[in-house]
C-alpha cells in the first residue's frame, strides 16, 4: 500500500490538492512551479503526455521546491524513466500490476487509476489502498465515490478528471476522499500564455476552498462522534 510515512501521502492528506499539468515546454516548468508554490501548494503531477514531460520533471525536481510526481505512467519502463528524472511518486490512469510492482520494489508511492469495483479489488490485491478515481466526473462523481466507499471502507480516493472549483468542495467533504487532482488550476492555455499570476490565484482559491471543505467535514465528523 502507499506507505503512511510517504511524504506525498502526508502532503496530500494535509493540503488535499494535486495540480495535474500537461506541459508542452520544459522551460515553463520553473515559473509554473513558482506559481504553484506561491498559491500555497507543495506538490505537482507532470503527466507523461508530451515529449517535454521528463525534462520538466527533471527541472522541478532539481529546484527542490515541490514534490514532483509523474502521471499517465502506462508501463513500468515509463515509471522507471520518470523516477530517474526525479519523480517522487507515480500516477497511472488504470491498474497495471507491472507498474505497481515496479514502484513497490523501488519504494516509490504509486496511485493507480480505478473506475469500477473490479479495478479497486485489483488494486487491493496489489496492496494499494489509495487510488486515483478517474475520470471522476464521467464515472459518476461524488455519488459514485459514495457507492464505492461503502464496500471498500478502507480505500481512499483521489478523484481526477472533470473536477473544477465549482464542485471541488463536494468531493473534499466526503470522508473517503484523501485529496483531489485537477488541471483547472494549471490549465494548459494559462501555462502557454505564461499567466503565472493567474495560475497562482487559481491555486490560492482552490487552497481556500479545500481548507473550508476540510473544516466542514471535520466539524461534521465531530458532531457525529
Amino acid at each position: 500500500m502507499t506507505p503512511p510515512q510517504s511524504p506525498v501521502h502526508a502532503i496530500l492528506s494535509t493540503e488535499r490538492l494535486l495540480p495535474v499539468v500537461v506541459l508542452d515546454d520544459a522551460e515553463a516548468a520553473l515559473p509554473l512551479g513558482a506559481a504553484i508554490r506561491s498559491g500555497g501548494l507543495s506538490t505537482v503531477e507532470i503527466t507523461l503526455r508530451t515529449p517535454q514531460a521528463l525534462a520538466a520533471i527533471r527541472a522541478l525536481a532539481r529546484e527542490g521546491d515541490l514534490v514532483v510526481g509523474a502521471g499517465t505512467a502506462l508501463t513500468a519502463a515509463q515509471a522507471e524513466e520518470a523516477v530517474r528524472a526525479g519523480a517522487s511518486f507515480i500516477v497511472s490512469p488504470g491498474v497495471s500490476a507491472k507498474v505497481v510492482m515496479w514502484c513497490r520494489d523501488a519504494g516509490i508511492p504509486v496511485f493507480p487509476g480505478v473506475a469500477t469495483p473490479t479495478d479497486i479489488q485489483a488494486a487491493l490485491d496489489l496492496g494499494i489502498d489509495v487510488v486515483k478515481f478517474f475520470p471522476a466526473d464521467v464515472n459518476g462523481g461524488v455519488p459514485a465515490i459514495k457507492a464505492l466507499a461503502a464496500p471498500f471502507a478502507g480505500v481512499k480516493f483521489v478523484p481526477t478528471g472533470g473536477v473544477t472549483a465549482a464542485n471541488l468542495a463536494s468531493y473534499l467533504e466526503h470522508p473517503a476522499v484523501l485529496a483531489v487532482g485537477g488541471s483547472w488550476m494549471v490549465a494548459r492555455r494559462a501555462v502557454a500564455t505564461q499567466d503565472w499570476d493567474g495560475i497562482a490565484g487559481l491555486v490560492a482559491a482552490a487552497v481556500t476552498i479545500a481548507a473550508r471543505a476540510t473544516a466542514s467535514r471535520t466539524a461534521r465528523d465531530g458532531d457525529h462522534g
